[in-house]
């Protein structure tokens, strides 16, 4: 099946639950859970971190993260928007996010530079995972 031929409700399906993945991914990153972070992504995934860090396997994941993230989040946090979702295949997807500073109590924080992430997805036994994602600091000007 070709991804054009996605039915308008099966394409709405799908977006909500990949939509629930980056709120499960927003909710990780806010309240410091290296562990629900990391068991979204597929187990040979790639990652390159805002900072151009690559990151191959879930397990060079896991210790970064495990690493980087207990304690990050006590200024300030990030809010995830999914902005557009491109299937590539009917289980596979590209999904742009906006990624905006936040306190903690969510109101925006002026002056930060918003993050675009792109993250591939494979849907995998009924499951979105992340399998090939690149954070991207977007910059002013």
């Amino acid at each position: 099946m070709n991804a054009t031929h996605i039915d308008e409700r099966a394409r709405e399906t799908e977006i909500e639950a990949i939509e629930q993945v980056i709120a499960t991914l927003e909710h990780a990153q806010q309240h410091e859970l290296p562990g629900e972070f990391v068991g979204l992504f597929r187990s040979d995934a790639i990652w390159t971190t805002g900072h151009g860090r690559r990151l191959t396997g879930r397990d060079e994941i896991s210790a970064f993260t495990h690493r980087v993230l207990p304690g990050a989040m006590r200024d300030s946090t990030s809010d995830y928007e999914v902005v557009h979702v491109l299937f590539i295949r009917p289980d596979v997807a590209a999904v742009k996010v906006r990624q905006r500073a936040v306190t903690l109590d969510g109101h925006p924080i002026e002056g930060q530079n918003e993050g675009s992430p792109l993250y591939v997805m494979a849907k995998e036994d009924g499951r979105w995972l992340l399998v090939a994602c690149q954070n991207t600091e977007v910059l002013d000007g």
